[in-house]
């Protein structure tokens, strides 16, 4: 963290218009050249991209066929990846909906801009976004799909916005608020698989004419609970043989090595009636991949439109997810929990006049890196109170041997749906420490070896050198954060 960060005193003494103007001209919207964006022909910088952000819903990292997952197909999503970059080790810093996003779209932990749950919901946030300073820097800005973070982002000015603000949406008629600027309509109901009318909405956005550069955020709710398919894919993965995952059965073992907090949690297929709709792990499992195939199929159509107007190789597109989600592994479904798949996102780039195709970077990054990274790519400053880093050179191929190489989870929705207690956690390239700080109990993995997190090496003697490096790279990466007053817990959330 940058030593002149005083966010403390930033909350306490600014009030929410001073704190936006602020630091929009402090840190924010000035435009300044990149070396790596300029033209080396003329020796002035190329123009600014327009950007595309593609904001997945509980997309977990390895189900995208250009990882070689076994069942899914993804060729709009892998197209990405395949003609540009690709992290291996991306994650989220609080997985769940609400924080995740405030996150992607402050650049900032949750710790400091106070989004610790899905909570508070009506409440703006009172932090510049980095779609503010896009504008100030001459972008037209569009949010359409799934909001779902403070205000649903409806305090900010968009050139266009149609999006709703729940966890979800009724799949088959669902209700979007639409508007421009500060002239929001009121919440109507559509009829048809609603992911699909936020795209027809996003491309006739894209019609429109314009001379400056655009952004559109293009949120998906697909594949959220509880899983509706779109018609099109209503036999998708008929006859197709779902595997058990290694842990699913650890609940008939006595749950080996797991901590309290995680096997009274309400996160487990088969254990309680909940609106998710996770009877089986079939059909969860085959649901949420006709939802990923229908998300694919949107992307598609966007990439469609792009090229028949000639902006393809003029756009920048990031794609990414809120969080990842469980697909049986220790019989749970959902996110929350720092295992691997609750924490672990894709993320990629394309931009063929920076980045070159098939890049695959093994730096940790994480959704705080998302803001700098687009607003690096527009040429614009980040504010010095963004947390993250842009990875917009390691994607172009530069090495950074300053990269980091611990990172803090922090998650505090409790109680709440589903009741996973709060916790903490530090991750490194190689080995994890999670801390359920409320009941005091603790679990370490060495996620190189086991990647499948079975074996807690937590409190065995001949980990206890490691135990204490880790226990002292979580109370250090906690205590650099800057804590927003009164961020300390979350009140009981009902949404899911």
């Amino acid at each position: 963290m940058p030593e002149e960060t005083s966010i403390d005193a930033i909350y306490n003494e600014w009030n929410r218009r001073e704190f936006i103007a602020a630091g929009l001209a402090a840190g924010g919207s000035a435009v300044w050249p990149m070396s790596a964006m300029a033209d080396e022909s003329a020796g002035a910088p190329a123009a600014q991209p327009n950007l595309v952000f593609l904001y997945g819903e509980g997309h977990r990292w390895d189900c995208l066929s250009a990882v070689g997952h076994p069942i899914l197909k993804t060729p709009n999503h892998d197209r990405i990846a395949n003609e540009g970059a690709r992290f291996e080790n991306a994650f989220c810093t609080n997985a769940l909906c609400a924080p995740a996003r405030s996150a992607a779209l402050t650049g900032m932990y949750s710790k400091s801009t106070g989004a610790l749950g899905n909570e508070n919901l009506d409440k703006p946030l009172d932090i510049p976004y980095f779609t503010d300073m896009l504008r100030e820097a001459g972008y037209e800005i569009a949010l359409v799909g799934k909001a779902h973070c403070r205000d649903g982002a409806k305090d900010r000015h968009w050139d266009y916005y149609f999006a709703f603000n729940d966890a979800v949406a009724d799949y088959y008629q669902p209700k979007f608020i639409e508007g421009r600027g500060a002239d929001l309509g009121p919440e109507t109901t559509y009829d048809g698989y609603a992911d699909d009318i936020a795209m027809d909405k996003a491309i006739a956005w894209l019609k429109e004419p314009r001379t400056k550069p655009f952004c559109l955020l293009f949120w998906p709710m697909t594949p959220h609970s509880p899983f509706y398919r779109a018609r099109r894919h209503l036999d998708l993965y008929n006859g197709v043989s779902i595997p058990k995952p290694s842990t699913f059965d650890d609940d008939l073992k006595g749950w080996p090595g797991r901590s309290t907090p995680v096997i009274e949690a309400k996160n487990k297929i088969g254990t309680h009636v909940n609106p998710d709709g996770t009877r089986s792990l079939e059909e969860l499992v085959k649901d949420y991949y006709a939802g990923l195939v229908a998300v694919d199929d949107m992307i598609g159509r966007l990439f469609s439109e792009l090229e028949s107007s000639g902006r393809m190789e003029q756009t920048a597109v990031v794609h990414t997810s809120d969080h990842g989600y469980f697909l049986g592994e220790f019989r749970m479904f959902d996110k929350r929990l720092m295992y691997e798949p609750s924490i672990r996102v894709p993320m990629m780039i394309r931009y063929p006049k920076l980045i070159k195709a098939g890049a695959v970077r093994k730096e940790m990054v994480l959704d705080i890196d998302i803001a700098p990274t687009l607003l690096e790519l527009a040429g614009v400053r980040p504010r010095k109170e963004m947390q993250g880093q842009s990875i917009l050179g390691l994607a172009s191929g530069h090495s950074d041997p300053q990269w980091r190489k611990e990172w803090l989870y922090d998650y505090y929705e409790y109680p709440g749906y589903e009741d996973v207690r709060q916790h903490r956690g530090v991750r490194t390239e190689t080995h994890k420490l999670l801390h359920f700080y409320t009941v005091n109990e603790w679990e370490m993995y060495d996620v190189a070896s086991d990647p499948d997190e079975r074996n807690n090496l937590y409190g065995k003697p001949e980990y206890a050198f490691l135990q204490s490096e880790l226990t002292s790279a979580l109370d250090r990466l906690f205590e650099q954060i800057p804590q927003r007053p009164g961020a300390t817990r979350t009140e009981p959330a009902a949404s899911f």
